[in-house]
């Protein structure tokens, strides 16, 4: 063959070979997988539907940017059905059957504090959601994405009860506590106890009750006979519900009455106990009226609202969306910052910067909690009957501390605070 038709074929190999790859559909990169549990069934599946949702709004913004790293993101996770024995085992599918590039905690104190020691040997980073000070058990590199934070997180979450009640004409001077017997409740118990006796309040009742009752009505007769100032409870969503039905029905008589109690920030739980809630005074981390309810963060909760009714779940989202969607927007930006996945280097990054999120700045300070405690104190007031629309107004959740937050006027006792 002549030797210029053989340099032809070569040249005409060469193009037909590039045609035939630009032809072939282009190989995705591999995918950057989250692992976590999350609580879709049992007491506290109204807030790890909405956890998950907003997680998923985030995913579909970040996918749709190019992914993490030129990677789109893929999440593995698992129903632990609001069940602390099931998280052991789902983090060892998640971390040795999956081996997903990074595991998140999953939402609530009871539920990350049975996963700390499969992390802690794999010295892995563990960033979670609303787990108050797991760290002062552990002493690890968790990183809690919960406003309850400071040096003395068991503290700051109950703050704001014992702040309001330094505002009472007539000086409180005894206090009654009570709460589960789980991990969520005897650190914000232990909390509450520190901030009374700085108080010089006198504690007359201090019990807690198992995470497995259902009639709440003999700790409701028993807080009652304490006959104290302020009561006080710690509760998850399902002993919540139960102890405010409990003392509406023997007609508590105190001061001020909530502080601790998980469930009254829920959408859910507020449209099923309609004007059971008024008279309440309790925590919150996030409302649209407060000052840092930035744009940023209305407009996130614009597109986790338009998709919540499809999914039967928190049709406001104002308490665990956003900072689900900010846990997500850290991890993005820690992850980013390094260029991998590594997780010395992201654990590092995560105790030496700043983040800008829908939340507002996140830092975190030497114990994994925020550097800084952002709570608020409020009370339900004038809620009537058990419509959606009443809960979008700061006049049925008034805002009563920080000062700078301040849009309301307390309204006490407790008893009378109801109607």
């Amino acid at each position: 063959m002549p030797r210029l038709r053989c340099r032809q074929l070569v040249a005409f190999a060469v193009v037909a070979a590039g045609l035939l790859r630009a032809m072939l559909p282009v190989q995705a990169a591999e995918p950057v997988t989250v692992g976590f549990d999350i609580s879709l069934t049992g007491g506290i599946a109204a807030n790890g539907k909405a956890t998950l949702l907003a997680m998923q709004v985030w995913q579909d913004n970040i996918n749709k940017k190019g992914g993490l790293l030129g990677r789109p993101v893929k999440f593995i996770y698992y129903d632990d059905q609001s069940n602390p024995a099931q998280v052991p085992g789902i983090m060892t599918k998640l971390l040795e059957v999956d081996k997903v590039d990074f595991l998140l905690g999953g939402t609530g104190t009871n539920l990350v504090a049975p996963a700390m020691p499969l992390v802690i040997p794999r010295h892995l980073v563990f960033l979670t959601l609303f787990a108050l000070d797991v760290n002062s058990e552990f002493h690890y590199d968790h990183f809690s994405m919960i406003p309850a934070g400071g040096e003395h997180p068991k503290e700051s979450f109950t703050e704001g009860f014992f702040r309001v009640a330094e505002t009472l004409a007539q000086k409180p001077k005894t206090l009654a506590i009570a709460g589960a017997d789980a991990e969520f409740s005897k650190n914000a118990m232990d909390g509450a106890r520190s901030l009374a006796t700085r108080a010089g309040l006198k504690l007359v009742y201090d019990q807690s009750y198992p995470p497995t009752t259902i009639d709440y009505t003999p700790i409701a007769r028993a807080l009652g006979a304490a006959n104290a100032d302020l009561v006080l409870v710690c509760s998850y969503p399902p002993d919540t519900v139960g102890m405010i039905r409990a003392v509406h029905e023997v007609g508590l008589k105190a001061q001020l009455f909530g502080g601790g109690m998980v469930g009254t920030q829920t959408t859910t739980f507020k449209t099923q106990l309609g004007p059971l809630m008024n008279g309440i005074v309790n925590y919150d981390f996030w409302l649209p009226w407060a000052h840092f309810a930035s744009p940023e963060a209305k407009d996130f909760l614009a597109q986790y609202q338009e998709r919540a009714p499809a999914e039967q779940i928190d049709l406001l989202g104002y308490y665990l969306p956003p900072f689900s969607y900010a846990r997500m927007e850290v991890l993005q930006q820690a992850v980013e910052a390094n260029g991998g996945l590594d997780q010395d280097k992201l654990a590092e990054y995560l105790k030496t910067h700043t983040f800008k999120t829908v939340v507002g700045d996140v830092a975190f300070g030497p114990n994994g909690e925020w550097a800084k405690a952002r709570t608020l104190e409020v009370q339900f007031q004038g809620v009537a009957g058990n419509g959606l629309d009443q809960f979008k107004s700061p006049q049925a959740e008034a805002i009563l501390w920080p000062d700078s937050e301040k849009n309301g006027t307390l309204r006490i006792p407790y008893s009378e605070a109801q109607y």
